[in-house]
């Protein structure tokens, strides 16, 4: 399931399980890019929690977290980042990362 992250939804979206955060933006070309990889995984795993960020509508969760190059994914869980990847990445990537919060 892919939603729409908030500061205010934020702490709750991450609390428990395994979120991918997408921190994105509409200007973004590589962002736009690495959507439809997003919605694959999306597809794949029926218990991740997927939250997009949008970095002009949120700059204080994306200075919170350091994000300083987008499109940046954070691979959490229960509410641990365990880990990141900047830039454009492949779905192997992604589902390897996703796979090691196991």
């Amino acid at each position: 399931m892919i939603q729409t992250v908030t500061d205010q939804n934020y702490d709750a979206t991450i609390s428990s399980g395994k979120v991918l955060i997408d921190f994105w933006a509409s200007w973004c070309g590589p962002c736009k890019m690495l959507a439809s990889t997003i919605d694959e995984v999306a597809k794949e795993f029926g218990d991740l929690t997927i939250g997009k960020i949008d970095v002009d509508e949120f700059p204080e969760l994306a200075s919170k977290h350091g994000v300083m190059s987008i499109p940046t994914l954070l691979y959490i869980k229960d509410g641990e980042i365990k880990d990141t990847s900047i830039g454009v990445v492949s779905k192997n990537v992604i589902l390897n990362k996703l796979k090691a919060l196991d």
